[in-house]
């Protein structure tokens, strides 16, 4: 009866997950339940597995990949190459379980999973950046609550999951009230963001120093822009002194970073931290009057509101040589070996065509902050249209292997990598089927995002020689930089926030239009076209939202200014 009642309930607990919506948690009751499991044996035998975790009887899982659209530096079929092979090969062996690979187009993610989870058909193992949308699919009930299955089986099934995120990052987004997760964080291992780079041998022509504030950089853009046939000679024409694509709170960060107020306390950067791209910060409309400042004298493209992400036009023009300074992802410029733009600026422009990072735009406290998230990544999580949660989770567990992860990071020695006398691993350029489609594979290391060789000094080493064709200063001076006067988020927990259901993609969009209308309006009219749109904002999104931001922090962590 006993052996009888744990199945009866292991059936209850995935009919829950299958149902989605058959409560308000779908599952909540199930983990009371699944915690009175008696052994790890019944445990086992109630999810169909044997001692070794390997299901009786064939299972079959569909999981998210991204879809880079990489082709022309190289890429392969994100859903069937070597690493796919590796991986659905390994799950077979291991578990039992076949795996299929659903792509994803990388830049229209949110959107694509929407529609996949309005049609029932999203995969079984989905992956996202926005916790805000992960949000809006719990409550609409299409998300499987796995706080029963983590509870149940925790590092009993799930060593490797443990591992590597650990039970921080795996119950960081745990509802303080009713204890529901509908994702889990990966672990961001190398916590980097962006750093500023300018051309070092334009730099060099003109006998300028690197600079250090934000007049020397306006400077430096200016010198760019008028001598132009000096750096470019033909191409004068197309000289680009400070590029950014249309998501300028990202790809002008470190500028609007310097204009936050040194002395925030994690209350404030909170309540005002509404979206990943802080709109709402003190200081973005005199960082963003800076910016309307260069456009308006020729320092940036006058295109930059047309450019996407990953837009070729835009990439091409860095590849090019016409860009003199730029703010990105601490590594950027030194991706993709001689495809990337190190790569291709050394075939077109010659070996001395580098940017180098720089600290050039100090606060209010005369320091280059730089903002760092809490170690958290990307959010893992499970539809509710899933019928094998364990073996999805189980999935989840064998990516996070050290033998599995390291594999999929630096691929085949020989091939992708050679191991150097002090024992770092150097990568190789390949244009082979063994070509890594994004950095470090993490798209499909989805548990983790960063090198991790098990040695953090090896792996230190191994960071500064994995860019092939780069020179390893310029990779240890942006990495020197990014971990020089850093700030990392806090965890702040409180709960479902009813005024930002549905409010990631929609202030990304915004976000669009109030930098793109405000850079490019005629110097006088700034103020106006700024506060307009800013207005619009706090009225339909801010003032709500940080007004349930302000009484949550103030229901859970009482009068602290400081986590």
């Amino acid at each position: 009866m006993k052996k009888a009642l744990y199945l009866l309930l292991a059936a209850v607990l995935i009919l829950g997950a299958l149902a989605g919506c058959a409560t308000d948690d779908p599952g909540t009751a199930a983990a009371e339940e699944t915690a009175t499991f008696a052994s790890k044996a019944e445990m086992l035998e109630a999810y169909g597995l044997d001692e070794n975790l390997r299901f009786l009887e064939t299972r079959h899982i569909t999981v998210e990949i991204y879809d880079r659209n990489n082709s022309d530096v190289g890429g392969t079929d994100p859903t069937n190459n070597v690493y796919t092979d590796f991986i659905k090969e390994g799950m077979l062996r291991d578990h039992n379980v076949e795996v299929e690979f659903v792509p994803v187009p990388r830049w229209e993610e949110v959107a694509t999973i929407n529609n996949m989870l309005a049609a029932n058909e999203a995969p079984d193992v989905c992956v996202t950046y926005d916790y805000p949308q992960i949000q809006s699919y719990g409550l609409m009930d299409a998300i499987v609550n796995l706080t029963p299955y983590l509870d149940a089986g925790g590092e009993e099934l799930f060593p490797n999951m443990w591992a590597v995120m650990g039970r921080t990052n795996i119950y960081w987004n745990q509802d303080p009230v009713d204890g529901h997760i509908w994702a889990m964080e990966a672990m961001l291992y190398n916590n980097m963001r962006t750093n500023t780079f300018v051309r070092e041998d334009w730099l060099a022509a003109l006998d300028m120093e690197l600079p250090t504030t934000e007049a020397e950089f306006e400077a430096m853009l200016i010198a760019f822009r008028d001598n132009a046939e000096l750096l470019l000679g033909e191409d004068a024409d197309q000289m680009v002194p400070f590029a950014t694509s249309r998501d300028v709170a990202w790809d002008a960060s470190r500028l609007i970073e310097s204009y936050f107020p040194d002395e925030m306390t994690d209350r404030e950067f909170y309540i005002k931290g509404i979206g990943d791209r802080r709109l709402f910060f003190p200081g973005v409309k005199e960082a963003t009057r800076v910016l309307n400042k260069w456009y308006n004298e020729g320092l940036m493209d006058p295109d930059f509101a047309l450019y996407e992400t990953g837009n070729d036009i835009f990439t091409n023009k860095f590849k090019a040589g016409y860009v003199g300074a730029f703010m990105g992802n601490w590594d950027l410029p030194y991706r993709d070996g001689e495809l990337g733009i190190t790569g291709t600026m050394h075939a077109q422009v010659g070996p001395e065509a580098n940017f180098v990072a720089v600290d050039s735009f100090p606060n209010n406290a005369g320091v280059d902050k730089k903002y760092l998230s809490a170690p958290v990544d990307r959010k893992v999580f499970l539809p509710a249209t899933n019928d094998e949660p364990v073996a999805s989770l189980l999935y989840v567990d064998w990516i996070s292997r050290p033998d599995v992860r390291f594999y999929l990071q630096l691929g085949t020695e020989g091939i992708n990598y050679e191991v150097t006398e002090n024992g770092a691993y150097q990568n190789i350029p390949t244009d082979t089927e063994h070509f890594i489609n994004s950095a470090q594979n993490i798209d499909y290391t989805i548990t983790i995002n960063g090198l991790d060789v098990g040695d953090p000094a090896i792996t230190a080493l191994s960071m500064a020689l994995g860019y092939a064709g780069v020179e390893p200063r310029l990779i240890e001076t942006s990495y020197v930089l990014q971990k020089t006067n850093f700030r990392i988020g806090k965890q702040v927990s409180v709960g479902v926030l009813a005024s930002e259901d549905g409010l990631g993609t929609v202030l990304t969009d915004k976000g669009y239009e109030l930098f793109a209308k405000s850079i490019v309006a005629a110097p006088e009219e700034f103020d106006a076209v700024y506060d307009q749109l800013m207005g619009d904002l706090m009225t339909q999104y801010g003032d709500a939202s940080q007004a349930e931001r302000a009484e949550k922090f103030q229901q859970y962590y009482g009068d602290v200014e400081m986590l």
